[in-house]
């Protein structure tokens, strides 16, 4: 195994939670107050960063987006895509409910609460965008967080480490045929041009920057490496936080109009991160893979990489639009959701093991 991958693996498996991590659930919240109340009482200033736009993508949400994105994408060692062979049935169950299940069953979950159930609680003009924007959160795979959640619950880092490079691999390329193929089983229309300008400005581009820039400083020396992601850390945070108020500013008026949107959004995606990471466990018991391989593919199988899932609802449908809200509402719950499922596999860890005793070897 090479340096470069042990390093990341032992940061994988110890990094404790930041105090931003844990109460990302709080600064969300006050960000969504911060947003409503600036964007009704200046909103000239908005307005102008709003019109700041070069096909369809608005510049300073493309410049926030990277520097949230790029550290959690220097954690990620490609060359740990070796290690793939040694977890290849908690590997081939976290692929099956990333990619096969997981944007499906999402989409059949908009399909039935936001144009069914709660259709005549939500603003009619919005519903396919809030469709559209719950089908772009579902279709990308955690990225980065999963190892927090991984370390909360003793799971192997080489797994988790090898499962999240897949995963980034495998969304350069399938990231924008899955949304576009389920936005059109929808009926909502796809601006392929604006699709694949987020796939390459929003995934490629970043992707190829973050490794360059990983191998440079790792070639320099493991301080060089930690001390730069340390900086980006919290200029990430910042780029996050400046992102949804943002955000926020321009859905002011439809959150005072109707405040249970939120609610009645986190809904389909509450009951489709318990349901794939439930999935997710089950059948790594099924197939005999062990818990530390059972828990982190759980947790893959049930978050999201919603910093990807924000800029490709703004590029797409704008500030404005439900797509947007839709994304944001998964920032939102983010922690303390996958903070449960974390209590809930560790919980169960007895009840796991005792079936992989009755499994053949």
């Amino acid at each position: 195994m090479s340096a470069q991958c042990e390093v990341t693996a032992q940061q994988a498996a110890g990094a404790p939670m930041s105090v931003f991590e844990r109460w990302l659930t709080l600064w969300v919240a006050l960000c969504i107050f911060a947003g409503v109340v600036f964007g009704q009482l200046a909103p000239s200033p908005f307005q102008a960063l709003g019109r700041m736009e070069v096909a369809h993508v608005n510049i300073p949400v493309g410049l926030l987006i990277w520097v949230m994105i790029i550290p959690m994408l220097m954690k990620i060692d490609f060359g740990a895509l070796h290690q793939v062979k040694s977890h290849w049935k908690g590997i081939g169950v976290t692929l099956f409910v990333n990619w096969a299940v997981k944007p499906f069953s999402m989409a059949l979950l908009a399909w039935i609460f936001i144009r069914h159930w709660f259709a005549s609680w939500l603003p009619a003009e919005q519903l396919d965008s809030y469709v559209a924007g719950l089908i772009l959160l579902a279709a990308a795979p955690c990225t980065a967080m999963v190892f927090v959640w991984s370390r909360l619950t003793g799971g192997d880092p080489y797994f988790t480490l090898s499962q999240v490079a897949l995963n980034d691999a495998i969304m350069i390329f399938a990231f924008a045929p899955i949304v576009g193929l389920l936005l059109g089983l929808s009926s909502i229309v796809v601006p392929w041009d604006t699709l694949f300008t987020s796939v390459v400005l929003y995934i490629v581009i970043p992707v190829i920057f973050a490794q360059v820039w990983r191998k440079a400083l790792l070639n320099r020396s493991k301080g060089s490496f930690d001390s730069t992601l340390a900086m980006l850390g919290h200029l990430s945070i910042l780029a996050l936080l400046a992102t949804l108020v943002l955000l926020f500013a321009f859905q002011g008026e439809a959150i005072i109009a109707q405040p249970v949107i939120i609610a009645l959004l986190a809904v389909p995606i509450l009951i489709q991160v318990f349901f794939n990471s439930a999935l997710a466990y089950w059948l790594n018991r099924k197939v005999g893979e062990k818990h530390t391989v059972a828990c982190p593919s759980a947790l893959i199988g049930a978050s999201n990489f919603f910093e990807l899932a924000v800029a490709a609802a703004i590029a797409l449908f704008g500030f404005q639009s439900g797509a947007a809200l839709a994304t944001v509402v998964g920032v939102l719950i983010e922690v303390p959701v996958m903070l449960l499922v974390v209590r809930l596999v560790n919980r169960s860890k007895k009840w796991y093991e005792r079936g992989l005793r009755s499994i053949p070897a």
